[in-house]
């Protein structure tokens, strides 16, 4: 690697420092923040070198900015000494290895350069270079720029996980790269500079949410917000992911156009320019929205909707969402912000992949507390309140004859005892999740029924068409047990019900019904919605990782039902079965 002169000296080939998950996304964080505190093309292009090969423990890096005609108009390396600088004949001609990450636009991770076919060597003077990460920079759709790793410290060659990390820190170099050549045009035009730093002001507060905890939905809000603020637009709406489902559904609507703009709350790929966008990577202007998507309501057309552009949410190797804003009339477009749209796309994926992660192992850290308190309660606070329970009884029996009324007291003592231990265990149910295995559902049912009515002494009664099962396999068998288990430990902790029916069947479309009724004192579904806690979102997210739908229904005084419905074509037939009736 040559051209350009640097004093930077290799790091340490020693370390004892030992990289987590943790401590590699804490750097990446750090690296991406420094990249927007630099306005200067050149400052940002070594930022992203240096930042490259901190995280990678490269002993060389170097980035590369092509000119269009396959070969490189600035080449900026980090590692070499003068001495070896000056050693070298001539800097890259953007052949080899560099003109095949060029050509192909992928990222080349290899143990020893020379066994690649297309490596043509090193020129004179060069220092010998063994293993190799290249890693392209990408900004809507095109290459923009390289970042070249060599020479792994320590190790015989880089990781999966050390391209990851760069691919990500690419996807922000896009962002900041983008933002300098924007700041350079703008310099001698001070009517543009708060627009531009407004969207520079997005850039930094995506690289800050990258590595943040955010709620997933407070992120979404945020940033459409500020994109449509930086657009002007009248309308946004952002599509996410559902790989379990294979589409994309609907997240967010913000501004005019009703609630939605799309007949659809969901595409799948290549379906509508929603399906497209996702489809092919590539941002969608049209400023004739009626005539490019049949799937658009006519009440946004009648509002005076007329241009809409959709631009892809990236995430490395995949496009976790699509972007949507949209203008009332005409609303023509500028190359500036088609890049723009492109940086905005790949930070923002970044950040829903992030904040996702950050929801799973919150849930995952919950359960585990839940359990280890449930087993607590169990284990030890009943075994203890049995036990004092135990030794007044005998006290009541000691003093019934001598003195009736202290025995009485005692025995209101012991009812009240053995209503807390009933209350406890309501709790443990909704605390402890079941070590209850369900790749037979019904027996899985049948036995969690019969926990409920253990722990809660309310009569339950199961029923299954044993005909529905045929439909069922092993993930969304677990699915339903689970719903039914969230369920039924909302009943036993709010309802006061005295008898709950647990129904699995199908309906009269052949869809599969899972029901849960009880017949408690109820509540208004609509005024108190936190009566149903967090129960209510774990068995909303369940019942869309089967595409289907949860109703719940319920009033003062009249019970509550909850419904889920599972259209037939999501799930899969395994079985045959007739009817039965468990009790």
């Amino acid at each position: 690697m040559s051209h350009e002169k640097n004093t930077h000296t290799a790091v340490s080939e020693s370390t004892d420092e030992v990289a987590t998950p943790d401590s590699e996304l804490q750097a990446l964080h750090r690296a991406t923040l420094s990249l927007v505190s630099d306005l200067s093309l050149d400052g940002v292009l070594r930022r992203v070198i240096h930042a490259a090969r901190d995280l990678s423990k490269a002993k060389y890096a170097a980035i590369g900015i092509p000119n269009g005609d396959g070969e490189l108009s600035t080449f900026i390396t980090e590692g070499l000494s003068t001495e070896e600088h000056d050693r070298i004949s001539h800097r890259p001609h953007g052949h080899g290895l560099i003109g095949e990450m060029l050509r192909t636009g992928e990222s080349i991770r290899l143990a020893n350069i020379a066994d690649h076919p297309k490596s043509v060597g090193f020129p004179e003077g060069h220092p010998v270079m063994n293993s190799f990460l290249g890693v392209p920079i990408k900004a809507y759709g095109r290459s923009i720029g390289q970042i070249y790793l060599t020479e792994k410290i320590g190790e015989p060659e880089f990781t999966a996980e050390d391209q990851r990390l760069i691919e990500m820190l690419a996807a922000h170099a896009a962002a900041a790269i983008e933002n300098a050549r924007l700041y350079q045009q703008v310099l001698g035009n001070e009517s543009q500079l708060a627009e531009r730093n407004e969207e520079l002001g997005l850039m930094s507060s995506m690289a800050t949410a990258v590595s943040s905890s955010m709620d997933l939905d407070r992120l979404l809000e945020v940033m459409l917000g500020r994109v449509m603020n930086i657009f002007h637009a009248d309308a946004g709406e952002m599509f996410l992911l559902e790989e379990s489902e294979g589409v994309y559904r609907k997240a967010i609507h913000l501004g005019g156009a009703s609630d939605a703009f799309w007949e659809n709350d969901r595409f799948r790929i290549g379906e509508g320019v929603i399906g497209q966008v996702a489809l092919t990577g590539n941002p969608k202007w049209t400023e004739n929205i009626s005539e490019d998507d049949h799937f658009l309501r006519k009440a946004v057309v009648e509002s005076g909707y007329e241009t809409m552009v959709c631009a892809p949410l990236i995430a490395p190797g995949k496009v976790t969402g699509v972007i949507s804003l949209a203008f009332k009339g005409p609303r023509p477009v500028e190359d500036r912000e088609i890049g723009l749209l492109g940086a905005v796309g790949a930070g923002v994926g970044i950040a829903v992949e992030n904040a996702r992660l950050y929801r799973r192992a919150r849930r995952v850290a919950v359960l585990e507390e839940r359990e280890r308190i449930g087993m607590d309660l169990h284990d030890g606070i009943i075994q203890s309140i049995y036990a004092i329970g135990l030794g007044m009884e005998f006290a009541r029996l000691t003093f019934e004859d001598k003195a009736p009324e202290a025995a009485g007291r005692i025995e209101q003592a012991i009812d009240g005892l053995n209503k807390v231990i009933r209350d406890i265990r309501t709790y443990i149910l909704d605390l402890q999740p079941s070590r209850i295995h369900t790749d037979d559902l019904p027996e899985a049912l049948g036995r969690l029924v019969r926990e409920f009515k253990a722990n809660t002494l309310v009569d339950v009664e199961l029923k299954i068409d044993e005909d529905a099962l045929e439909y069922i396999q092993d993930q969304p068998a677990e699915v339903l047990f689970h719903i039914a288990q969230e369920a039924l430990a909302n009943t036993a902790k709010h309802a006061r019900a005295s008898r709950v029916l647990v129904s699995l069947g199908q309906s009269s479309n052949s869809d599969l019904t899972l029901q849960i009724i009880d017949n408690g004192h109820g509540f208004e579904v609509e005024s108190q919605p936190d009566l149903l806690g967090h129960g209510l979102s774990n068995m909303q997210e369940r019942t869309r990782q089967l595409g289907g739908e949860l109703e719940v229904v319920s009033s003062p005084g009249e019970g509550t039902t909850v419904t889920v419905r599972i259209p037939q074509d999501r799930l899969i037939s395994t079985t045959t079965r007739s009817t039965t009736q468990y009790e």
